[in-house]
């Protein structure tokens, strides 16, 4: 049977909406924004909007799902005997893989320190755990798309439904990035100005290849 190593996993709901929530706001402003304004049919740009809302759900939550499963061949933070063996066959000499084994050792026990000091707890693996993890995580992508794709739904005067659309990105990036703020315990303004920032690059990248392609 393997051996279970612990490693950073989600801490719960918040880290999955701290993760999904903005991703799907973000993909969905860019894409809904985009083709908004591209010669497209309004059938197209459901239907093109409606499965990248999808797919990028699915593969959040497989994103999720994976990293709380994490990677064994690399959750080892000394040398273990199987990777001593290949550096071996590859005449690497006893004294410099001593070093390696050395070096890794002391990475760990720095690693080590830095999480107590951050507070941040290891666990190990939980099937259960992860599988919650990558559908609370795809579940909260869906909820931050929803709302950049809701005023496009409800008015097919898209010109109309893209300046709603930008009011209600900013809006719920304010409300996100406030919510962030209080659930990390970190400066309110700094995070709602950092995000705010992010939206608005997001956007410009749109408009900007809308202007190229019209």
């Amino acid at each position: 049977m393997p051996k279970q190593q612990k490693a950073i996993r989600s801490s719960g709901w918040r880290t999955d909406f701290l993760i999904g929530f903005p991703d799907g706001l973000l993909l969905l402003f860019f894409t809904t924004f985009l083709l908004h304004g591209l010669p497209v049919s309004v059938q197209q740009f459901y239907t093109v909007n409606t499965c990248i809302w999808i797919a990028g759900s699915l593969l959040v939550m497989i994103s999720a799902f994976q990293a709380n499963r994490g990677d064994l061949q690399h959750d080892e933070s000394t040398l273990s005997p199987e990777e001593r063996q290949k550096l071996e066959r590859l005449n690497i000499s006893d004294p410099i893989i001593e070093n390696i084994a050395a070096e890794m050792q002391k990475d760990a026990v720095q690693w080590e320190e830095t999480l107590a000091s951050q507070q941040v707890q290891e666990k190990h693996f939980n099937l259960a755990t992860a599988i919650r993890s990558g559908l609370l995580t795809g579940l909260s992508f869906l909820m931050g798309g929803i709302l950049p794709f809701l005023p496009y739904l409800r008015d097919e005067h898209f010109s109309a439904a893209a300046s709603s659309s930008v009011l209600y990105v900013f809006i719920a990036t304010t409300v996100f990035s406030f919510l962030k703020s209080r659930m990390t315990n970190q400066p309110t303004i700094p995070i709602i100005l950092r995000n705010l920032a992010y939206g608005a690059a997001v956007w410009l990248g749109a408009y900007i290849i809308l202007l190229v392609f019209r």
